[in-house]
């Protein structure tokens, strides 16, 4: 096996989703720029980058999200909740990605007018725009997640909410969907250590069987 660091599985060994949080830990804006900065960085298909993230650290628009979030305290006592929104209409953005990767030599015209003929041509199914939307944004969560634990914090994601009534309630376009929220903050309790299948249950090759 190829010499690796093991820093990062280690920051994937340690993470867990931490349902109780420490009241009084306060994160500042760069802080969580910094979280979403490595969020931002994730891949995505045609690197149309389908995400959006709505930041919920005012305490009373915390105390608008408990009901929607279920009652699960976790939304008003961690630092900050962040909503994972997914576009439904990234293929929008292709003309600025594709356009400075012509202004940079990386792509011809030709090629960037036949990438974007099939973006628009996949987009006009609307199943395949919510399958990307929802894929692309959750790559870009789980980074939020890593990037989180690398530097002392704990998460959670919920699926766990009203997703009717967070549109409603935070004024959310039609042009994205809630896709989770992800709790950040300080642990006041240790996660629950849950436990996984057997890897061997999980892997086929070549073939399922």
């Amino acid at each position: 096996m190829v010499e690796t660091s093991q820093e990062i599985f280690n920051t994937m060994r340690e993470r867990h989703s931490v349902k109780h949080y420490d009241t009084s830990h306060k994160m500042s804006r760069e802080e969580v720029e910094q979280l979403l900065s490595a969020a931002h960085s994730a891949p995505s298909s045609w690197n149309l980058q389908h995400w959006k993230f709505l930041v919920i650290d005012d305490e009373q628009k915390k105390q608008q999200l408990l009901p929607i979030a279920y009652g699960q305290k976790q939304v008003v006592e961690s630092s900050v909740t962040i909503a994972i929104l997914g576009d439904l209409e990234a293929n929008k953005n292709a003309e600025t990605v594709y356009g400075e990767a012509v202004a940079k030599g990386a792509l011809t015209e030709e090629i960037k007018g036949r990438l974007i003929g099939q973006i628009d041509g996949a987009y006009q199914y609307p199943q395949v725009a919510r399958d990307e939307a929802i894929l692309n944004a959750s790559l870009a969560a789980m980074q939020l997640m890593l990037a989180a634990k690398a530097v002392g914090l704990d998460t959670c994601p919920m699926g766990g909410f009203d997703r009717k009534a967070f549109v409603e309630q935070f004024d959310i376009s039609s042009r994205y969907v809630p896709v989770m929220l992800v709790v950040v903050g300080k642990a006041a309790k240790p996660a629950y250590a849950s436990s996984r299948l057997p890897l061997g249950e999980t892997i086929f090759w070549n073939q399922m069987l």
